[in-house]
């Protein structure tokens, strides 16, 4: 089992369910990582196991927490290796950074053991965003115990522009070979997103309220602050998503929620998957950008009860 201790959880900027709490894990390779949970009022229709997006952290999700604990569902989150609070590898904690992406599976297998530890209640579920769309995605290959899963905005492809993706590739393979390893990607900052990128134009979140939210826990815990990925972590990215491109679907029941204006990930690569996934269902979901589950509340309503109709209808199949 991994080492559990208590750690820091800032309910002040969470506005998650009244209850949250937070621990250390430590995983098998040496890293600390760090996970939170909530647990609904009533008795639980089960746990979702919440893999998060590249720059995320525990309490970012404090609303998305309210709205399933609502439902009935526990939540388990996670801060993973080189972001939120967990271990950070490079001298400038901004940089955001892995050194290989398998190494997010020791992450996965810590947060496991977690959770039998807590007792979460069965059966479990998957919701991957973004970068946790592909950790979440290889998790069940790897055997992750969950009875079904939910995607949104998966990160089965990056997103790069046509007339950049030669030098992208280029400094995929070389930028090891030429010392660029731990610099950051060109075009991207140090400071996070939503620090140096007004509401107006920006490819997260339609919902103002929302995107002041997330530039409120920057402003109020800099600590959980990420920049750019650096020339590895691009690397990394690039070889796992082509990896997992080449495998068939899980036999695990999904469903994938891909916004109609999303800009970050390959909407591409989604399509593709979710053509070669037989008990999977690609959901469209209009107006919506990038960070679904932080959308208007009438998208997040529709999104979180297709979520929970979901796992509910697939509750005996682990």
């Amino acid at each position: 089992m991994a080492e559990t201790s208590p750690a820091p959880f800032f309910t002040e900027i969470a506005r998650g369910p009244d209850g949250g709490e937070a621990h250390w894990l430590a995983t098998r390779d040496g890293q600390r990582i760090r996970a939170g949970h909530w647990r609904p009022t009533g008795e639980a229709l089960g746990t979702i196991l919440l893999f998060p997006g590249r720059t995320e952290y525990i309490e970012k999700y404090g609303p998305f927490a309210s709205d399933m604990t609502e439902r009935g569902f526990a939540v388990l989150a996670v801060d993973w290796r080189g972001q939120g609070l967990a271990d950070r590898t490079l001298a400038d904690r901004r940089l955001g950074h892995v050194d290989h992406f398998d190494d997010f599976q020791q992450d996965v297998a810590a947060l496991m053991d977690h959770a039998r530890t807590l007792d979460l209640p069965q059966p479990w579920y998957l919701i991957g965003h973004s970068m946790g769309g592909a950790i979440g995605l290889r998790a069940l290959y790897e055997g992750l115990p969950v009875a079904a899963c939910a995607f949104t905005a998966p990160m089965w492809g990056i997103r790069i522009p046509f007339a950049l993706r030669p030098a992208a590739r280029l400094l995929a393979r070389f930028g090891a070979a030429l010392g660029l390893s731990e610099k950051l990607v060109p075009t991207t900052t140090i400071e996070q997103y939503v620090q140096v990128t007004p509401f107006e134009g920006n490819t997260l979140t339609t919902d103002a309220d929302m995107y002041a939210f997330l530039q409120l826990q920057m402003a109020k815990k800099p600590d959980l602050v990420l920049g750019g990925p650096t020339v590895q972590w691009l690397a990394q990215a690039m070889i796992e998503c082509a990896a997992l491109r080449e495998k068939p679907s899980p036999d695990v029941p999904c469903v994938t929620f891909l916004g109609e204006n999303e800009q970050i990930v390959s909407t591409e690569a989604v399509h593709d998957r979710m053509t070669r996934w037989p008990s999977g269902t690609l959901d469209l979901v209009p107006e919506a950008q990038h960070e679904i589950l932080m959308e208007q509340l009438h998208i997040r309503t529709r999104v979180c009860d297709a979520i929970a109709t979901h796992f509910k209808k697939h509750k005996s199949t682990q």
